[in-house]
């Protein structure tokens, strides 16, 4: 009996990736140093920590049992019986910039023999801080699976007891023969939802509005940049123009992109690139959140709109008729088509798949749930957290978002050689945020 198969769109993740496209999760944590040794003691604390956490012995194996035709051509998560942290937490030397050694890290695809996670530790040169790389593959950890798993081994923190949960039984190969008739009905149900998404999806990508300075040939490089602003400052924007702090947030990429492409001589004019924003479909409360339930937005960014608040007031629009459509209606929902292939057709089709995204969206725009409590690793606090996302082929840049104790932390992911700017567009995203808080102050 195979109990943890992977969901379809673990699955999915698990075969699209390449050697250029890896499939990873980063998240670059920077921490106030308590003493010049602080990074050696920090990563003989993740290695010593990694192996009582059990989501971090799980390795995923391949299923090719002809006997159990379900889980055939699928993929199952099983503890490594030769786990061993020091292949997972990695010690390097001093860096003077922590973004310029992630950038390198993230080019690097995570060995899929063993668990898929690793955790690069990186002192400073100045020995006042040092950081954390953190790498979870999409296919063990979605961005809150991923937090969970980063925070486990981290200082022990004084929380409340949690609610018990009911357990969740174990997926299995073969359905409860008591649930058939539901079954059935489900399928019949969610074959008219995949028509309608795969409808959506067809009209997404007509009429396309994007820039060259978005889309980049394969070459595997990366490069990452961090920019930190104010909340409050978020907040002011929203109380003025309305809408929620997301879309104030969005609309800041928006302003971004189109300020960089202006500098850089590209031009701004007539772009509207089409931006997926992932929406996490977890039920609350649920048993050990495993498997990635995720569907999306799909938002065309007004670049080529020149006020501000017309950016905003624009991304607002766009946000309330999706959220009045649902996460399971649109475009945007195409990650919920993967519920409706069987796991041979993701493994044979998941190379197709992992070219077609730059037929759906031009950039993802994700946001990253963080707590608001204090971290600490080794009593160093947590000052600064950038998130990552994937970046998929045919695209040049990712952004990922994540709001820790008061300040909004962006996370951009770049092919290198697609983007040799991205100092220009981190600058870019403060500025825009600059320019929000002028036309909202009398």
């Amino acid at each position: 009996m195979i109990s943890d198969l992977l969901a379809p769109l673990d699955l999915a993740f698990w075969n699209i990736e390449s050697d250029r496209h890896p499939m990873h999760l980063g998240a670059l944590g920077v921490f106030t140093a308590n003493s010049p040794a602080a990074g050696a003691h920090a990563a003989d604390l993740l290695a010593a920590r990694a192996a009582a956490v059990p989501g971090l012995r799980m390795r995923i194996r391949d299923v090719w049992q002809p006997t159990a035709p379900l889980a055939f051509g699928s993929a199952a998560r099983e503890p490594a019986p030769d786990f061993e942290p020091l292949d997972h937490v990695l010690l390097h030397k001093p860096a003077a910039d922590f973004h310029a050694e992630a950038g390198r890290l993230m080019e690097r695809p995570l060995e899929r023999g063993r668990p898929p996670w690793e955790a690069h530790v990186l002192p400073g040169e100045d020995g006042t801080s040092f950081a954390v790389l953190f790498k979870f593959h999409h296919a063990l950890a979605d961005g809150l699976r991923a937090l969970m798993l980063a925070a486990a081994i981290m200082d022990p923190m004084d929380l409340p007891e949690p609610r018990p949960r009911p357990a969740e039984p174990p997926r299995g190969l073969f359905p409860d023969v008591r649930k058939l008739p539901g079954l059935v009905r489900g399928t019949l149900s969610d074959m008219g939802r995949a028509l309608d998404i795969g409808t959506s999806v067809a009209r997404a990508t007509l009429g396309a509005q994007s820039s060259p300075a978005l889309t980049s040939a394969p070459t595997g490089t990366r490069r990452t940049a961090g920019v930190v602003i104010d909340l409050d400052d978020v907040h002011v924007v929203r109380k003025t123009v309305g809408g929620t702090v997301n879309d104030v947030l969005i609309a800041v990429v928006a302003g971004a992109l189109r300020r960089w492409l202006d500098e850089r001589g590209d031009g701004s004019e007539g772009v509207s690139p089409r931006a997926l924003i992932p929406v996490s479909r977890r039920r609350p409360r649920t048993a050990q959140p495993q498997g990635n339930r995720l569907s999306g937005y799909l938002i065309r960014l007004p670049v080529d709109e020149s006020d501000p608040l017309g950016r905003l007031r624009a991304v607002r629009t766009a946000m309330d008729r999706n959220k009045d459509a649902g996460p399971n209606r649109g475009a945007g929902a195409v990650a919920l088509l993967a519920d409706h292939v069987p796991p041979l057709g993701h493994r044979l089709g998941g190379p197709v798949v992992g070219q077609a995204a730059r037929l759906l969206f031009d950039i993802l725009v994700t946001s990253v749930p963080l707590p608001s409590l204090g971290l600490k690793l080794g009593g160093c606090p947590l000052a600064e957290v950038y998130p990552f996302a994937p970046l998929a082929r045919g695209q040049a840049l990712a952004v990922a978002v994540s709001t820790y104790r008061g300040r909004v932390h962006y996370g951009l992911v770049a092919d290198a050689e697609a983007v040799p700017d991205l100092d220009l567009l981190s600058r870019s995203l403060a500025e825009e945020v600059r320019v929000l808080i002028t036309a909202c102050t009398p």
